[in-house]
């Protein structure tokens, strides 16, 4: 499955983007995990009305052409990060990559409870009309206390986790598959009626 990884994070150094890139080599075998960089990306302004920055076209054909996207999300003051709402601000202005597009959430915080406050943020925002993503409701997983989860390798140290990052993330491929086959047919039933149309 080709996936979308964003790191919600503009930070330099970046737990979630770390575990992301986890993820991507986790699964090589199996997935094409695609990470995001938000670092270069403005934020959000409707000055830009039709003239969007080339940053946002490359995000728009990299998630456009995913099969499934992963955000991972920060935890700052209870909430996501300003980078990430003025990303998917973006991404719901002139361009919808993210529109019926299976959408898993996940997170790390250095602190005890995880980013599970922004998660349930982003679900809300991700959701939204001009967002209209398709947001997996199973298995929450966020890492708390990540910076001894994490090493200086970017490898996650401990087993129980990444057995239950290997559960959410197997039941989010099969959930990713059942909307994408759904969003096809219901594709095919609109062309269906409107070539009866004529």
């Amino acid at each position: 499955m080709k996936i979308a990884a964003i790191a919600g994070s503009n930070a330099n150094h970046s737990y979630n983007r770390m575990l992301l890139e986890f993820i991507a080599k986790q699964y090589q075998d199996t997935d094409e995990v695609d990470v995001i960089d938000i670092r270069d990306v403005p934020m959000f302004n409707e000055n830009y009305k039709g003239r969007a920055p080339k940053v946002i076209a490359d995000l728009d054909q990299r998630i456009g052409s995913a099969d499934a996207v992963i955000i991972a999300s920060p935890e700052y003051n209870h909430s996501i990060t300003s980078a990430l709402k003025s990303v998917i601000e973006w991404l719901s202005y002139e361009v919808h990559p993210l529109e019926d597009k299976p959408v898993m959430i996940v997170g790390a915080s250095t602190h005890e409870q995880g980013s599970s406050r922004s998660q349930v943020q982003l679900r809300d925002i991700l959701i939204s009309p001009g967002v209209n993503a398709q947001v997996y409701q199973g298995s929450e997983f966020f890492m708390s206390d990540v910076a001894n989860v994490i090493d200086e390798d970017g490898d996650i140290t401990d087993e129980m986790s990444i057995k239950f990052l290997d559960k959410c993330i197997d039941d989010f491929k099969i959930y990713a598959w059942s909307i994408n086959r759904m969003v096809e047919e219901r594709a095919a039933e609109a062309a269906k009626k409107e070539a009866a149309k004529d």
